[in-house]
């Protein structure tokens, strides 16, 4: 009875802490100005492109330089179809699912690869798409980019645009980090980090590493393009500039520091996407790279799983400052012989066999 009522209240513990949360994220965009508004839309929006990310390289070890392609090929289809009178879902359904084959396309053919190989297939993926979107200028609006302004509040909700395009965020990136947690949690999840850590063990424990790595690879497209959406909702404006490869470095840059397979450091990864570049800018705009190279230098040597795992670090710390050195503890002294005898330790010996008192061989004799 006590262990039914102990899981009881621990249920009810997080259903009272999810509807805290849900409130507060439902009150925050009333209250806040529109400057925090946007910035915290844009984390969001990064935040699910790093999510996706670390469902290849954190969670599944496969190393994925082209990310950002899926981004930026999402946030093209959204525009494509906003402009052209799409009903919303049908746009968001459309901006998740072109790179989703694309990314399963691509998956087909490196997941079969490793190391630098499959690196060098997911390079070429920004490197070759900046000029591809640039000749399909009927689809993208070549060098100048595309805008829409498909997210901006309908006058029933009475909300400004800002508080109107956080709820977007809130609400599908919400859906895609709950979705993903659920993932990683679950069977998949469990396949994954096996083919990571070996995948002759997972291939003898009868998972595929093939396959996994295919789906990885395809699930983290998927959520590509659902940042790419998200992007054209909250920005409302893309270019072939989005897709380039120093943005996808930037990407990688942000799941090191955020924490590799890490739902919460996806969600700081965005933020180090988003606000580190404005804070560098603010001192300095030469130094904006020279910075966040140091950051992610300072993050690798102090905290190599990310600021993600800095809680149990410090945790950790604090143990073993409060645990005293068993080298250094004090050994409790033992009591002292009875008067008039000696210890069997020092009780002197003759080649081995204890010497007798002069009285004792009197006695004896």
């Amino acid at each position: 009875m006590s262990l039914a009522t102990g899981l009881l209240s621990r249920a009810w513990v997080r259903w009272a802490i999810t509807a805290v949360v849900v409130v507060v994220l439902f009150v925050l965009p009333l209250q806040l100005d529109e400057y925090t508004n946007q910035n915290l839309a844009r984390i969001g929006v990064f935040a699910v492109a790093v999510l996706g990310l670390n469902v290849v390289m954190g969670y599944t070890g496969q190393v994925s330089l082209g990310q950002i392609f899926f981004v930026g090929a999402g946030a093209y289809v959204t525009g494509y179809g906003a402009s052209h009178d799409w009903n919303i879902v049908l746009v968001f359904v459309a901006s998740v699912l072109v790179p989703g084959v694309i990314g399963l396309l691509v998956a087909l053919a490196a997941a079969r690869l490793g190391g630098l190989a499959i690196a060098m297939v997911t390079i070429a993926l920004p490197i070759v798409g900046v000029p591809f979107a640039k000749r399909l200028s009927d689809f993208t609006g070549g060098s100048q980019g595309m805008s829409s302004a498909f997210s901006n509040a309908p006058g029933w909700t009475g909300l400004y645009n800002d508080q109107w395009q956080l709820y977007i965020v809130l609400v599908v990136g919400g859906a895609v980090f709950l979705l993903i947690r659920n993932l990683v949690r679950g069977k998949y999840g469990r396949a994954f980090a096996i083919v990571k850590d070996n995948e002759a063990v997972a291939a003898s424990m009868g998972i595929s590493p093939y396959r996994y790595k295919v789906l990885a690879f395809t699930v983290a497209s998927l959520i590509g393009g659902a940042s790419g959406f998200l992007y054209m909702a909250v920005i409302q404006f893309t270019s072939p500039e989005t897709m380039s490869f120093g943005h996808s470095i930037t990407l990688l840059a942000s799941m090191v520091i955020g924490g590799a397979a890490s739902i919460l450091g996806s969600l700081l990864g965005g933020a180090y996407y988003v606000l580190v570049p404005q804070w560098s800018n603010d001192i300095d705009p030469n130094l904006t790279e020279l910075l966040q190279g140091a950051l992610l230098l300072l993050t690798l040597l102090l905290l190599p799983g990310g600021l993600a795992t800095l809680p149990r670090v410090l945790a950790r710390t604090l143990r073993r400052t409060r645990t005293p050195d068993p080298s250094e503890r004090r050994q409790t002294p033992s009591a002292p012989p009875a008067p008039g005898r000696a210890s069997v330790e020092e009780t002197p010996t003759v080649g081995g066999i204890p010497a007798q008192s002069p009285t004792e061989r009197q006695e004896q004799a």
